[in-house]
């Protein structure tokens, strides 16, 4: 295909003429004359850019959601609110299956438990379970105890090994029906419907795609030797039609085919239960969850120790005090700058004083020479990257309003290559045929960022049909 008069980032002034063949871009420049039997497209003018990487994604959770109740502060308010809806979601599904629940906070109906579910929930034999918008933790009714066969686990009292290390217990052994950090360990005692997680697969790919995202980074901890084959196949299929590149376990040894390739090792840190320094120092490269600032001096300390590598990565760096910045150098930030817009409500009232102002920084790290870059979180957070850059560039009073950046930059924190999400990638000759055309001039698409923009997304040169029901809004 040859993509004539199109503006091509990141200089957007003059038109230029594309030309991709067997999934690269050839040639770049002014003037291209058609050769025998090409496809033309005429850009009109409209801005060129290479696909959108999201590089912080959870994809099989993001499938699951879509077949969930949503039950976070932009849903319900309330706890009657809540219970109507559980009450609602209740009444619509067969009889005897889950309740899967997502995006909960406190501020909803405050902590909840298996007595405060069993309160809430209209049928008591109905299995419910409910996930934090965190994603670390996981709260199960009575009925869901039961299903799940816990009840009986511990009944002497104490806390439970091994992987059932995440059962919190009152102080008479009893459940209290709150999982931490047992994903892994429900998605086998849940009953799976396959067919549906593919569905929902190939739903998440075509919005993915009809927003400009041409890859994904999937960052889910603990990920398997058969999850990480399942997500190869997917692609290998189309069911993906997206690049991907998975955060692995550091034995996994399956090799890179096609648009799948296997990233850096991914660490989850939890302030109640870290590793050791040499402990996590073995793990190289390393991709490590960091949302508070204990969580992020262990990580700096334990990759002085081991050496930095190229690839090493700080997932979040939620919080980020000003004084950390320059040992930051040499590594990437991989930010969800969306998550101000998102959460500032909870965030103004929750977060401890002292750590506002290193909430999230974007302007303050990349003037300090760090390579940052950006990642949807979802289902954790919005999957639509606009909504991700457009919160980039506007900060609330209150919550780093310093840390804003242009609309320039905030594009580029989503076009690094997925082992260097810090470096934007350009449309040059050589380069592969990933690329998005957006509805108007650069200039305007900056001004908008609205979530529409995006007219034909490019994956290996080749057009992305838009399915019926995968708009961006």
């Amino acid at each position: 295909m040859l993509i004539r008069n199109a503006r091509v980032w990141p200089s957007g002034e003059a038109t230029a003429d594309v030309r991709m063949a067997a999934g690269r871009v050839v040639e770049c420049g002014p003037g291209l004359r058609p050769a025998g039997g090409e496809e033309v497209l005429d850009a009109g003018g409209y801005a060129l850019l290479p696909g959108l990487h999201d590089h912080h994604v959870h994809l099989r959770a993001l499938a699951a959601a879509d077949g969930s109740v949503r039950v976070g502060p932009d849903q319900v308010r309330s706890a009657a609110e809540l219970a109507a809806r559980l009450a609602a979601a209740d009444a619509a599904a067969a009889p005897g299956g889950w309740l899967r629940c997502v995006g909960y906070h406190e501020s909803v109906a405050g902590p909840l438990d298996r007595w405060a579910l069993d309160r809430l929930a209209a049928n008591p034999a109905r299995p419910v379970r409910v996930q934090h918008r965190t994603g670390a933790l996981w709260v199960v009714n009575s009925a869901g105890l039961a299903a799940l066969g816990l009840d009986d686990v511990n009944p002497g009292g104490g806390a439970a090994g091994g992987e059932l290390a995440g059962v919190e217990r009152d102080a008479a052994g009893r459940p209290t029906g709150r999982l931490w950090r047992m994903d892994r360990w429900l998605a086998t005692r849940v009953p799976g419907r396959a067919a549906e997680l593919a569905a929902g697969l190939a739903a998440v790919s075509a919005r993915a795609a009809a927003r400009g995202v041409t890859g994904f980074t999937d960052a889910t901890p603990g990920a398997t030797g058969p999850d990480l084959a399942g997500l190869a196949a997917a692609v290998a299929d189309g069911t993906i039609a997206q690049r991907l590149h998975c955060m692995a376990p550091a034995d996994e040894s399956m090799a890179a085919h096609g648009r799948f390739s296997l990233g850096p090792v991914k660490v989850l840190l939890d302030d109640d239960r870290l590793p050791t320094l040499d402990e996590l120092a073995d793990l190289v490269p390393v991709a490590v969850h960091c949302v508070t600032q204990v969580q992020l001096v262990l990580t700096l300390a334990a990759l002085d120790l081991a050496g930095r590598l190229p690839g090493d990565r700080i997932e979040h760096g939620a919080v980020i005090p000003a004084e950390l910045v320059p040992d930051l150098r040499g590594l990437t930030v991989v930010s969800q700058p969306h998550f101000v817009a998102e959460r500032g409500e909870q965030y103004a009232s929750d977060v401890a004083a002292d750590d506002l102002p290193g909430l999230w920084r974007l302007r303050t790290l990349i003037e300090g020479g760090v390579a940052v870059a950006a990642g949807s979180d979802a289902p954790f957070g919005r999957a639509d990257p606009w909504h991700l850059i457009r919160a980039a560039t506007i900060r609330p009073a209150g919550l780093g309003p310093g840390e804003a950046v242009a609309p320039a930059t905030a594009i580029g924190l989503l076009l690094g290559e997925p082992s260097a999400p810090g470096a934007p990638r350009l449309i040059a000759a050589g380069t592969r045929a990933d690329l998005i055309l957006l509805r108007c001039p650069p200039r305007e698409a900056l001004g908008s960022l609205a979530s529409d923009l995006v007219a034909v997304t490019f994956i290996d040169g080749e057009r992305v049909p838009r399915a019926t029901g995968s708009g961006a809004s």
